[in-house]
């Protein structure tokens, strides 16, 4: 961070923290880290850390976290950052996809404060816990004091974030080993902020308590407060961080072990309590997203994974469009069509020059009720919920082909302006499951893994629109003729696109 700033930096923040491997006695660990965005006066860095045995040289990924870093001041005024100078195309995805990972810090809270007040409305907030066996809150509570010396601190004198994360996974663990009478493994470290700063010569006092437990883990919460001096003999704490830490506990023969059930015995413990259970709904939600594969139905519109579901749909779009070995399989004056294979994944792409300003193709591309006017694959298309001016939820009908069903989609539509002039437009598409449309017997309902547009300008008069599918058997239908030879319906549909544009801006 300091590299890119130039001056010193602090920081800000750190995502979830997953950790896929544990890092032993005599292995060798490779910790590389970059700065993958610059945003005007903060910086996403990616951390990678890998761990390598001396014996049977094996190298695994302990875990890829992304920390968020800001400039320190100089005097009252914030230091604007340069851009990043991007070099490779793991380098431009990064930080394309940064932005959307920075939408997701920005509305965490939103997300949790909204399911804690859907617990409520549910009737789950309440202060009744009739479990016999369940073991009190109180029993698992540990303190710990420490005091910032020069080695816990940087260059600056500020107290290391990784000394401070090491010292709160220490009481976190004597916490969660009250329950588990074992050693407990660190999983995973919710996302946090630091709140304020803790130099040399600071007390750090930590308060760790067990917040909930879910069969095989224990979420472990952790509040930190630091006092110089002063401060101390008058009892005037500084908040500067909290946590939420998740262990696991294995016995000799390496099989998870259960935790009892906890009770909470105060006002504040219940709302902890049911903060674990949102912040669970969270992680998991992110788990199944970030992890999806192509064999998986669609992903579930909820609260809990609204912002996973709009990133993981422009990450696909945007990792699609960077593959190489993309082939040209047809041209016309004012269009291409590529092609795309990887194993039996079958990609598609279309190339269009289109004489408007890359904005009002935006703009007309990425509202989908006007898709029918000249997509004939469209029979109808209506909005299901406007989640945001981002987000949009249609459902969608396809005529039927010879021997078909008439097919049906309900799509999460994301639309992405640019951040600065080089990069495009996007609008990405991807399927998603809700309560309120179940499949009916009348249609087939289909799937769109990812597609979507990118738009690119090329003058104050005209752009370039690239539209991607990654094709699944509910679109093949439609593309099959085509990609055989005996039909022209791709070129017929983007000349109709084209045509549609090019009226409709005109009119703007």
């Amino acid at each position: 961070a300091e590299k890119h700033a130039g001056v010193s930096c602090v920081t800000a923040s750190m995502d979830d923290i997953q950790f896929e491997e544990a890092a032993r006695v005599g292995q060798i660990i490779s910790i590389k880290a970059k700065v993958n965005r610059a945003f005007k006066t903060s910086m996403e860095v990616g951390i990678k850390v890998t761990v390598q045995d001396v014996l049977t040289n094996v190298e695994k990924i302990v875990s890829v976290a992304y920390a968020t870093y800001v400039a320190k001041p100089v005097g009252a005024e914030k230091i604007e950052l340069e851009p990043v100078n991007l070099l490779s195309t793991e380098d431009h995805l990064e930080h394309t996809l940064a932005i959307e990972r920075r939408r997701i810090r920005l509305g965490y809270e939103q997300v949790f404060q909204n399911l804690m007040q859907e617990s409520n409305k549910e009737g789950e907030y309440c202060d009744t816990f009739e479990e016999e066996d369940a073991v009190s809150t109180d029993l698992t509570h540990v303190q710990s004091i420490e005091l910032v010396q020069p080695p816990h601190a940087n260059h600056h004198g500020n107290t290391f974030g990784g000394q401070i994360m090491a010292w709160m996974e220490t009481v976190a663990s004597i916490s969660a080993s009250r329950l588990c009478h074992s050693y407990p493994v660190l999983k995973s470290v919710n996302m946090f902020k630091f709140w304020g700063p803790s130099v040399v010569g600071d007390r750090l006092v930590f308060n760790a308590i067990v917040n909930n437990t879910f069969h095989n883990s224990v979420e472990v919460g952790v509040r930190v407060e630091a006092y110089n001096c002063e401060e101390w003999i008058k009892d005037q704490a500084r908040h500067i961080n909290s946590a939420f830490l998740i262990f696991n506990a294995v016995n000799d023969k390496g099989e998870l072990l259960t935790f009892p059930r906890i009770k909470p015995t105060t006002k504040d413990g219940t709302r902890r309590y049911h903060g674990a259970i949102a912040r669970r709904r969270i992680l998991l939600a992110r788990k199944c997203i970030l992890s999806a594969n192509e064999d998986k139905p669609s992903d579930p519109w909820e609260r809990s994974n609204q912002a996973y579901v709009s990133y993981s749909n422009i990450a696909a779009l945007t990792h699609l469009a960077a593959k190489p070995g993309w082939e040209i399989t047809s041209t016309l004056d004012d269009i291409k069509i590529w092609t795309h294979e990887e194993g039996d994944v079958l990609s598609l792409k279309v190339e269009m020059q289109v004489k408007i300003p890359s904005h009002l193709a935006f703009s007309l591309l990425s509202d989908f009720t006007f898709r029918q006017q000249w997509d004939k694959h469209f029979l109808t298309c209506e909005v299901l919920q406007a989640v945001n001016e981002d987000e949009k939820i249609y459902y969608v009908t396809s005529p039927p082909v010879t021997g078909h069903k008439p097919r049906d989609f309900v799509i999460l539509v994301s639309q992405r302006q640019p951040c600065k002039p080089s990069e495009p437009y996007i609008v990405a598409v991807k399927s998603v499951a809700l309560t309120s449309m179940p499949p009916s017997s009348e249609y087939c309902r289909s799937e769109i893994l990812c597609a979507g547009f990118q738009i690119y300008s090329d003058s104050n008069s005209s752009c370039t629109v690239c539209y991607f599918n990654q094709v699944t058997s509910g679109v093949m239908p439609y593309l099959a003729a085509n990609l055989t030879g005996s039909s022209k319906s791709i070129e017929d549909t983007a000349l109709e696109c084209i045509k549609f544009l090019e009226l409709k801006g005109s009119k703007y």
